[in-house]
């Protein structure tokens, strides 16, 4: 909506340009930073302004705002608490709030029920993690992002180590979604308050309305604390989750991180409401199976028929309480799902099991050489900053593991046992995405950032380091606007024994002798537009975007051009309907996923299109639906892995799905192929092993770091040394195993 008269023009140096919306404590305005990103500014009520009780609680919300920005929140951008009207700065997610979304299309159900409900699971453990309580979650402070929801305000949130400050004569907070202790002690409100509140704002979510709505808000809080939930409506396979999360003792919910095992378990669709409990998941069988055999008798065996059990059956407790029953019935689940879920675990029993050995994995090509010595191995590379949350990316050649990213320029691992034979640092802070360039047989290359307060050094550069002494060769500036141009982050590609570069100005493509350092040649990027260096096989190509679609980082008319790589010299121009996002090589022909836009942001890929080097013709073929998730390509077939650990596969010539199979690694980057078998890896370290004839599960790895699910558009983690699969998970963790012999699950 429009400014009101009266409304600033600006706050804080930012120029208000709408409403976003108005509540009972402040206004929300969009704002432009001198970037021109776009930003929500809250301004406080100047009523407010004067209360120093209310100015406490502003500052607790900054700060709690502050110490929770992640992937699942809004970040801060700037504030001012002690200003006249205090006001806060926030990233602006675009996208409408759940009860938006929920007042113009009714309630969820399917797999969007389902994305819903890990999505504030993720987020509440992310909060959770840096000790944070949120009090206040309901379907108003959830956006529904392009990304997946994100949870705003911070308004009634502490963090546990502090008091809780409580505002003389008010209930703070939204009786619908309150916990019992909310209304009876808010002092003692900690992280399983949350959860009580995110099962009822699924119920919302699936329903329509609360579990205890009433006719007053009196009659609701007294409805909380005093009477069991209106579930009958809710989606069997969701039902019995939601009932553990509404138990009236804090200490009879399970914590986020066991619920996001409850919930990763369900059915990728959820279905519809169901209130004679036919169609139950997979959770609820275990939770019937598991409560009657806590008499006499162990928990049933898992039928060998996946597609059967998928069906489920309606079950004995559905509708019943889950009081004092949620750890056994998680311990069932685990037992049953394994932790590769439910789905993995069903086709692992099919597919003989994941003992650790070879058993069950007989389908893994055993050609593939061990190096001598070799025994599984943990280590964790320091990087300039620990302030820096790195995750690393990795090479291999021969015995080696060339590995950075984040705090790290590079660091070489020798692959028999993860001893670091050298490393460079850097202090500087990353560009998010931009992790190793490459390695040669004598040179590796990686990124340098500059550190704060420091404008004599460039703001990131390539640097050339000796791979057998660790000793810095020269370093070159380089720019870093790929992303807008390709959909990837990647400036900088190594090809033969050059590396191609995008200058400081993001103005020309530079070619370098990777270990000499000797310019080969300078190209200028074509008037109007910039470029990012796309290899084409043993071929490289400039991939361009007009500057003004770059400046609003939405390439939709990709040019492509040739490159000679003796003399840098372009090719004609081949144009690419887009945004279209680069993937890989099949059949000689440069192979691009197109994107579906819903306004200006993406909503997945649609379309394919392959480009001839040689006839410079494009075609293009259209994928059965929509797919969201992470892009990538091998041994000539594409491949996204989702959000919710969906991998699909997809034929490039013609764009027909192959096959899809789900998997627990959410948030999964991939695939790279060896051993006979293709790997999926997320930030936590969790690996997925998928037969790339039909996609059939192997095996999977518990995870090894705390890390964020939530990522799209990532580059592989997962690097193989001759037999060896070596990971990369957040906070600088690399591990390794052998792949005929992968880690027993827990």
């Amino acid at each position: 909506m429009s400014l009101r008269a009266g409304d600033p023009a600006e706050i804080g140096g930012y120029p208000l340009e709408a409403r976003l919306g108005s509540g009972g404590m402040g206004t929300v305005f969009l704002a432009r930073t001198g970037s021109g990103r776009a930003v929500a500014v809250k301004l406080i009520h100047q009523q407010y302004a004067q209360d120093d009780e209310f100015r406490i609680r502003f500052r607790q919300e900054v700060a709690a705002a502050r110490r929770v920005s992640g992937a699942f929140t809004a970040a801060v951008v700037d504030a001012d608490p002690e200003a006249e009207q205090p006001w806060m700065a926030t990233a602006y997610i675009e996208g409408p709030t759940l009860a938006q979304h929920l007042a113009a299309t009714g309630p969820l159900g399917g797999a969007e029920l389902r994305l819903l409900a890990i999505g504030l699971a993720e987020a509440l453990r992310d909060i959770h993690r840096v000790g944070v309580v949120h009090r206040d979650l309901k379907p108003s402070n959830v956006v529904l992002s392009p990304e997946g929801p994100r949870v705003i305000d911070f308004g009634i949130s502490r963090a546990v180590d502090q008091e809780t400050l409580t505002m003389t004569g008010r209930v703070i907070g939204t009786p619908p979604f309150m916990s019992p202790e909310q209304l009876q002690a808010p002092r003692g409100v900690g992280p399983r308050s949350d959860v009580f509140s995110l099962g009822t704002l699924l119920v919302y979510a699936a329903t329509g309305h609360g579990p205890f709505d009433a006719g007053s808000p009196h009659m609701t809080a007294y409805q909380v604390v005093h009477e069991e939930p209106s579930l009958g409506a809710v989606p069997a396979a969701l039902r019995a989750v939601v009932e553990s999360c509404l138990d009236k003792e804090p200490s009879g919910r399970p914590s986020v991180d066991e619920l996001l095992v409850l919930l990763r378990d369900l059915p990728s669709d959820l279905g519809g409401a169901d209130t004679n409990g036919a169609g139950a998941s997979r959770t609820r069988d275990v939770i019937t199976q598991n409560h009657s055999a806590t008499r006499a008798t162990p928990v049933p065996a898992v039928p060998a028929d996946p597609a059967a059990h998928d069906a489920g059956s309606a079950g004995t407790l559905i509708g019943r309480r889950l009081r004092g029953r949620w750890r056994p019935v998680l311990a069932a689940a685990v037992a049953v799902a394994a932790i590769g879920g439910g789905v993995a675990a069903l086709n692992a029993v099919r597919a003989g099991g994941n003992g650790g050995g070879d058993k069950g994995n007989r389908v893994l090509a055993s050609g593939a050489a061990l190096p001598d010595g070799f025994r599984p191995w943990r280590k964790t590379v320091l990087g300039g900053r620990e302030d820096i949350p790195d995750e690393l990316r990795c090479v291999a050649r021969g015995d080696a593991v060339y590995c950075g990213g984040g705090g790290v320029v590079a660091t070489r691992i020798r692959a028999t046992d993860g001893s670091q034979v050298w490393t460079a640092k850097s202090s500087g802070v990353p560009v998010q995405g931009l992790y190793l360039v490459g390695a040669t047989d004598d040179t590796v290359l990686g990124y340098r950032f500059a550190a704060e307060g420091d404008p004599q050094a460039p703001p990131q550069e390539v640097v050339a380091i000796d791979a057998d002494k660790g000793r810095e060769l020269w370093s070159a500036p380089s720019g870093a606007q790929s992303r807008a141009v390709t959909g990837r982050t990647q400036d900088a590609i190594v090809t033969g024994s050059a590396v191609v570069t995008v200058d400081a100005s993001n103005s020309r493509l530079e070619a370098r002798d990777a270990h000499s350092g000797a310019v080969s040649w300078r190209t200028p990027f074509p008037a109007g537009t910039q470029c990012a260096p796309v290899p084409v096989g043993a071929r490289l190509f400039a991939m361009c975007a007009r500057n003004d679609e770059v400046d609003a980082s939405l390439a939709r008319h990709a040019t492509l051009y040739a490159v000679d790589r003796d003399s840098g010299t372009l090719g004609e121009a081949i144009a690419v309907d887009g945004p279209a996002v680069p993937v890989g090589v099949a059949d000689g022909r440069l192979v691009l996923l197109q994107e579906h836009m819903e306004g200006t942001a993406s909503a997945g890929y649609d379309g394919l299109a392959r480009v001839d080097p040689t006839s410079r013709k494009v075609t293009y073929s259209r994928l059965p639906r929509t797919y969201t998730g992470t892009p990538g390509m091998v041994d000539g077939t594409v491949y996204v892995s989702g959000q919710t650990g969906l991998v699909t596969a997809l034929d490039p010539a013609t764009g027909r799905k192959k096959w899809s199979r789900q998997t627990s690694v959410e948030g999964a980057s991939g695939p790279v192929a060896g051993a006979g078998a293709l790997y999926f890896s997320s930030a936590t370290g969790r690996v997925v092993a998928l037969s790339p004839n039909d996609g059939t599960f192997l095996w999977t790895t518990d995870p090894q770091a705390d890390g964020l699910t939530g990522e799209r558009g990532a580059s592989p983690r997962v690097t193989l040394a001759g037999r060896v699969v070596i990971v990369a998970a957040d906070q600088n963790t690399l591990f390794a195993f052998d792949a005929m012999k992968p880690p027993k699950s827990s």
